[in-house]
């Protein structure tokens, strides 16, 4: 892979960049999109990151006719990936990891488009708020992408190859606070 990994300390603007990409998705694609969602570790505030926006739009079906409104807003399709399959979760079908619409553009802007109530759309909302709500989970994640991203700034495969299955274990704690958060209310 060619990418080359840089994580930069957080940046008050990515809010207000959230917002404004977020205000273009809207009035591009209507009521297809369900939700548009700000993910990724740019959306928590203080954590560091890659200086890229991850947008989330939640849609009914990845067969609507989105990507001629994405393509005229200046985003590119990278068609037919998958999202990151946590270990030992054999149980998920293919479909639920099925990020057909991925797009990037110019800004380092990251869009996901997924599917409602599948698991790589409630993984991306539930590790945000896990994290936004547990400061020293993000700040040890904080510290693995640091560190990956020095040893490993010009192999995204190998720095994914070990946060993804790293992040899988914050998820764990995610996945159980989100039950007693169903239990209290």
């Amino acid at each position: 892979m060619s990418e080359t990994i840089e994580i930069v300390s957080y940046n008050s603007l990515w809010p207000e960049e959230y917002r404004e990409i977020a205000l273009q998705l809207k009035n591009a694609l209507g009521e297809y999109a369900l939700a548009i969602d700000h993910i990724g570790s740019t959306s928590v505030p203080g954590l560091p990151a890659k200086d890229v926006i991850d947008v989330q739009v939640t849609v009914a079906s990845l067969d609507l006719p989105l990507q001629p409104a994405l393509e005229q807003l200046g985003y590119t399709r990278k068609a037919h990936l998958t999202d990151h399959r946590p270990p030992g979760r054999d149980d998920l079908a293919d479909i639920e990891l099925q990020k057909d619409y991925y797009f990037r553009n110019n800004r380092s802007i990251h869009l996901h488009v997924r599917v409602a109530g599948r698991f790589n759309q409630q993984y991306a909302l539930l590790c945000r708020d896990y994290l936004r709500t547990h400061p020293h989970a993000a700040q040890a994640y904080a510290v693995v992408k640091q560190q990956l991203s020095k040893y490993f700034p010009h192999n995204a495969e190998a720095y994914y190859d070990i946060k993804d299955p790293v992040f899988d274990l914050i998820m764990e704690g995610a996945y159980e606070w989100r039950k007693l958060l169903a239990i209290s209310c």
